[in-house]
């Protein structure tokens, strides 16, 4: 493995890229579920907020975050890595599947980019805060809570609009 990576820096990428895209790709396969909501928007939401914040919640992500974190004034570089391979491709899906369910009467906005970024916001930010920055995790029942009062907030803001 070291003939491969040369140095230190090159085996921290190589991990941080490899968890990265493990996390990422697997927020992208519950966002996934967004695609045949059924009649409960609320119920859908709920389930895919959950499941994101016990991805945000496990092991891994909270070593990746840690590691990012560390690596911030050393190797900003890393830190942008690991933004782009986990929440800038979880938000461009789910900019994807907010806009579907925007086009199919499901919720209520002008720009599904925006809905997606506060619809993390609501989730990851709480979670950030209880696992003070990803140091610690965050019990199960507060898991459920902090996903149930983001989706309650978030269709409050984008619930479908009554014509």
């Amino acid at each position: 493995m070291y003939n491969h990576l040369t140095d230190k820096h090159s085996l921290l990428r190589e991990s941080l890229t490899v968890v990265a895209d493990e996390v990422g790709a697997e927020c992208v396969a519950v966002l996934d579920r967004l695609r045949s909501p059924g009649s409960d928007i609320r119920a859908l939401l709920e389930d895919v907020a959950y499941r994101l914040v016990r991805i945000c919640n496990d092991d891994r992500s909270r070593a990746l975050r840690r590691l990012a974190y560390g690596q911030a004034a050393v190797n900003p570089e890393l830190v942008e890595l690991a933004r782009e391979r986990t929440g800038l491709r979880t938000l461009d899906a789910l900019s994807d599947r907010l806009a579907r369910l925007t086009l199919s009467g499901h919720l209520g906005t002008a720009d599904p980019a925006t809905a997606a970024e506060q619809f993390l916001a609501l989730l990851t930010a709480p979670v950030e805060n209880r696992s003070r920055m990803g140091t610690s995790p965050v019990r199960t029942a507060e898991l459920r809570a902090i996903a149930t009062a983001a989706v309650h907030t978030f269709l409050a803001a984008y619930g479908p609009r009554e014509h």
